[in-house]
């Protein structure tokens, strides 16, 4: 049960258990989440921006090991459930055999029931208790860390996509249609697919600045050079997230593009000229295709820091 907001590695470990659990008990996995975030029904305006849009997050806890997966609607009614009711409610309408959470685990109105009352609830009703052990990443800064989704944002904003990935257990990415942007890029050669901001309106973006990675239609994932800013060279106002494919002549224009971050290059800064500006993305170009052919452009392996 919570939010699963990125469906980080914690997560997966969480559920990784959980299907250990329902192997041997030979039951289903059965993931709660809930939509919209609570926060936003409890404290509106609060809300954090989100890791992962509402598809992605069923398409990964289905991947992480979530047999079945219900989405709750977040209402007042039902946030204002006591936890003993709200527990002894999902255990007897799924048949629970086991409860599968991690040491921070909250349920209930005010978050007041943790997992000392779930344990008691598992001996009342006859369903067991499993807590998951804290998950740690070893970051780049030699900390080790807890990981949870406030975290994986923080690091994002942050520009320290490396080390989100590190949490996350694969790169940060955004997917959006592409739109026709100003055409700049395209006259002083090089071309890029521009993300509708609209749909990216609740997400988390990386901090302003210029990164390497991937991007594509589907799974076909090319290197890029990813920027991310208001494109202070041309006094713009408005957020961009464009990516430059190295090795894409497609038009790819109108379809939903996901661009994945897995390295930061540089911050985002005018230029004194559009010849300054073409000659500073042609190194941004070079340092990508080196980190592609060096490997070094995959993420860093999970736990382990970049």
């Amino acid at each position: 049960i919570g939010n699963f907001d990125g469906v980080h590695v914690a997560h997966r470990a969480i559920l990784g258990q959980a299907r250990r659990v329902a192997d041997d008990a030979g039951a289903d996995v059965l993931a709660i989440t809930f939509d919209p975030h609570p926060v936003s029904v409890l404290r509106p305006g609060t809300e954090p921006k989100l890791l992962l849009d509402a598809d992605q997050r069923v398409q990964r806890l289905r991947a992480a090991g979530a047999d079945r997966l219900i989405v709750m609607a977040a209402t007042a009614d039902l946030l204002a459930t006591e936890p003993a009711a709200f527990i002894t409610a999902l255990a007897g309408e799924h048949d629970a055999v086991a409860f599968v959470e991690g040491p921070d685990f909250r349920f209930g109105r005010g978050r007041a029931g943790d997992v000392a009352l779930l344990s008691r609830l598992g001996g009342e009703h006859g369903f067991a208790v499993h807590i998951t052990p804290r998950m740690q990443a070893a970051l780049s800064d030699q900390l080790l860390a807890p990981v949870s989704s406030s975290l994986v944002r923080w690091l994002v904003e942050a520009g320290r996509v490396a080390d989100a990935a590190v949490c996350l257990g694969q790169p940060y990415d955004l997917r959006a249609r592409v739109v026709r942007g100003d055409q700049r890029g395209r006259a002083i050669g090089v071309p890029t697919c521009n993300l509708a901001a609209d749909a990216l309106s609740q997400r988390v973006h990386p901090a302003d600045g210029v990164y390497a990675g991937y991007a594509g239609v589907g799974d076909d994932l090319r290197p890029a050079a990813i920027s991310v800013g208001v494109k202070p060279t041309f006094q713009g106002r408005t957020r961009v997230v464009e990516a430059h494919l190295l090795e894409c002549d497609a038009d790819v224009y109108d379809q939903p593009l996901t661009v994945q971050f897995t390295r930061w290059l540089r911050d985002q800064q005018p230029f004194p000229s559009v010849d300054v500006l073409r000659a500073q993305l042609q190194r941004d170009i070079a340092a990508v295709r080196r980190l592609a052919t060096s490997d070094l452009l995959r993420p860093p392996v999970p736990g382990r820091g970049p």
